[in-house]
């Protein structure tokens, strides 16, 4: 048995992103296991959680009075929030995709503090980024909770909800972009004679490396361009063809039509 008030955080949803969130909060300290609590309705995962997760408890149910974070896919928020409703929470962060602030408001208990964020998939290694938006009720104690947790697995960026769907097209589906190129950089060296796992290894390293350098770089990606291009060499003759085929517009194109699809889901 378990008593809520040792529980510190309950999150809704033991899928990927709600275990990896768990698992930084552990291991950066936030809080000791058996002061977290998981949601989960399906029996399989949540015996695999009993074990990936040791000492966070486990149930079907919210627990009364906890802050919650809910991660389920955004079809079951509506049931989420009416458990939790019940459950009389007053501090909530979401992580669901395209549900709104005023949605989750509207759901729980008036009153209640209510915060948004978008996550990407990298929060799976820790290298995740962020966008956090609070709602009406939201103080600033609020925001530093949630920057808090969300820290656990990458960085936070505090925006205003209006922007959320502008970090969606960014760095929300930023990394399927990332994941693209690297697929076709590989299709690319095998069609230069390579062989697909020396492809891989390359492919993997350089951009592994090149986003390490930008990180820890002063220097803006410009600069960092324009370092690596030599006057008529070899990456000048490979950046052409990007010029040529009209790059700059076509990610613009690409990161819009991303906020657009964001925009049009959380309207719906």
């Amino acid at each position: 048995m378990f008593h809520n008030v040792d529980k510190k955080l309950q999150v809704i949803g033991g899928g990927k992103m709600g275990e990896a969130l768990l698992g930084g909060l552990i291991s950066t300290g936030w809080a000791p296991s058996e002061s977290l609590h998981i949601v989960e309705p399906d029996s399989d995962r949540r015996e695999y959680l009993e074990s990936a997760l040791e000492g966070v408890s486990l149930g079907t149910d919210p627990l009364e009075g906890i802050d919650a974070l809910i991660a389920v896919k955004p079809h079951i928020v509506s049931d989420a929030c009416l458990a939790l409703h019940s459950s009389n929470v007053k501090r909530v962060l979401s992580i669901a995709a395209g549900i709104t602030l005023s949605a989750l408001e509207n759901s729980l208990n008036p009153g209640t503090a209510v915060l948004r964020a978008m996550p990407n998939t990298p929060s799976l290694v820790g290298q995740g980024a962020s966008g956090l938006a609070g709602g009406s009720a939201t103080s600033e104690n609020d925001l530093t909770w949630a920057v808090s947790i969300l820290s656990a697995v990458g960085g936070v960026v505090v925006v205003d909800e209006s922007d959320l769907d502008a970090v969606t097209g960014v760095s929300g589906s930023g990394p399927a972009y990332v994941f693209l190129l690297a697929e076709k950089m590989i299709e690319a060296a095998v069609a230069e004679g390579l062989t697909h796992e020396v492809g891989v290894e390359l492919t993997e390293r350089t951009l592994l490396g090149a986003a390490t350098l930008l990180r820890e770089s002063d220097e803006p990606p410009s600069v960092l361009r324009e370092n690596v291009t030599s006057k008529g060499g070899t990456t000048a003759a490979g950046l052409a063809v990007f010029e040529q085929a009209n790059f700059s517009n076509l990610i613009k194109e690409v990161v819009k039509a991303a906020a657009d699809r964001s925009r049009e889901l959380g309207a719906s």
